[in-house]
């Protein structure tokens, strides 16, 4: 092989199914891919905490990207550094004070490993508790201390949009903000200028990879920047339309093997 490409991979909703397993057939394309030289990369919104068992599954040895790039680091070579850009606290509490007097059901703040909730909530216990970060409960404005690496709020899936429009005009210049599908209408915040594509370009420039030999694989929302700043932006299928509109190929579903399709086809 002379030039190696770096295959960009999205978790839930692209790489993983809907039963949070990676298929034998995407497992094997990406292996297949490695084993010809080329470098994998996990890009994601979850944390480190909540991705390593898929690191693990496919023998990575790359740097990753977390928190939709807030969190970079190489698990395997602490010497690789770690970028953090977390939301400055100052910022972090008017977006919070923004988002309660919105009355939203729930606030959830994580600091790396460190999990805050307004409210005691068994569902999203389990949804953050991947990893057994620590829980803590009450207050946010007292407890949280630290810069915030994400800041997930659950609105009235009626007011959803409006909260998005709320907080987009009282912070677009500190913060950016994204949305989970369905069935939990939710908006994740973090840092302004922080995105998955930016995580991602520090990755293949340590990697000495450049733009167009990356191709990047997404499915949501906060997919949309590296989809389009790789040299291939892949959807898939069950993507959601404006990422179909902005990538340069659609592949089939995560249902439906959609990387381990294009990979092969690719190799």
């Amino acid at each position: 092989m002379d030039q190696p490409y770096l295959f960009a991979v999205d978790l839930d909703g692209t790489l993983l199914t809907g039963e949070k397993t990676i298929s034998t057939k995407t497992k094997n394309a990406l292996l297949t891919a490695k084993k010809a030289g080329h470098k994998v990369v996990i890009a994601t919104g979850r944390p480190f905490r909540a991705s390593e068992a898929y690191y693990q599954m496919l023998d990575l040895d790359t740097p990753i990207v977390n928190f939709n790039g807030a969190f970079v680091h190489h698990p395997l070579d602490r010497d690789w550094g770690v970028i953090h850009q977390p939301i400055p606290l100052d910022i972090a509490k008017t977006v919070i004070e923004t988002c309660e007097a919105f009355r939203v059901k729930n606030i959830i703040v994580e600091v790396i490993d460190d999990v805050y909730l307004k409210t005691h909530d068994a569902f999203f216990i389990e949804a953050f508790g991947e990893g057994d970060p620590t829980f803590h409960t009450g207050n946010l404005g007292t407890l949280v201390k630290d810069d915030p690496t994400s800041i997930v709020v659950y609105p009235e899936e009626k007011s959803a949009t409006d909260l998005r429009e709320l907080l987009s005009e009282a912070h677009a210049e500190v913060i950016e903000q994204r949305s989970w599908g369905a069935p939990y209408h939710l908006v994740e915040i973090v840092r302004g200028g922080v995105n998955k594509a930016v995580g991602l370009q520090r990755v293949a420039a340590a990697l000495g990879i450049p733009r167009e030999r990356v191709v990047a694989f997404g499915d949501e929302d906060n997919d949309m920047e590296m989809i389009a700043w790789a040299g291939r932006g892949v959807a898939m299928e069950n993507a959601i339309e404006p990422l179909k509109a902005a990538a340069d190929y659609v592949t089939g579903s995560n249902e439906e093997d959609g990387i381990a399709h294009y990979i092969n086809r690719f190799l």
